[in-house]
């Protein structure tokens, strides 16, 4: 039992420790963008590859839906909730990157809906990172919320659990296999 506990404190240590760290860094650079470079402004920062381009998102991604930022709050909020009610169920360290990368994108855009300009739960969010031969501008936050999509989709494939346990298509009598969270490999069966 101790051990189980042991897991739960240090996955949740680092769910949180990753949602902190990216928000801080999504924050700070929004914070410097903000005050350093007027809107529509492009400075170069790895040459041409990557240029940082001062843009208010009133929308989604690529700017869709820009007159309805209200709604991507409330589900921006909820996904929130629903992270930090889920948080606790979650021993493996894989899964427990992915939402603390989720978590920490989505209140770093969330904030910005929130507090920035044009008011309250309408605010458009700060993006200025413009990848050569990429069609959107996006900030620090869409990184994360990215790069925990991209990680959720390789540990589903994976047939990674929450608890950190892979569970294979079917062993040879037909019955599906599960992987001790530990080593990664199929305990012993027990002879009865």
């Amino acid at each position: 039992m101790a051990e189980s506990k042991g897991a739960s404190y240090r996955t949740l240590g680092l769910l949180v420790a990753i949602a902190a760290s990216v928000l801080l860094l999504d924050q700070l650079a929004k914070h410097w963008v903000v005050n350093n470079l007027t809107i529509g402004e492009t400075v170069p920062f790895l040459g041409d590859f990557l240029r940082l381009t001062f843009v208010k998102n009133p929308g989604a991604a690529f700017s869709l839906a820009s007159g309805s930022t209200w709604i991507f709050s409330i589900v921006a909020a909820a996904v929130v909730v629903v992270i930090i009610l889920f948080a606790r169920r979650i021993t493996s360290l894989a899964w427990a990157t992915v939402f603390g990368l989720l978590l920490g994108g989505v209140l770093g855009n969330l904030g910005d809906r929130l507090f920035r300009e044009p008011g309250f739960g309408v605010g458009h969010v700060v993006d200025f990172l413009n990848l050569w031969m990429f069609p959107a501008i996006f900030n620090i936050a869409d990184v994360a919320i990215v790069s925990a999509m991209g990680l959720f989709i390789l540990l589903t494939v994976r047939g990674v659990g929450f608890d950190g346990s892979r569970v294979t298509p079917a062993s040879a009598d037909g019955d599906s296999v599960d992987t001790d969270p530990d080593t990664g490999t199929v305990p012993a069966k027990s002879e009865d």
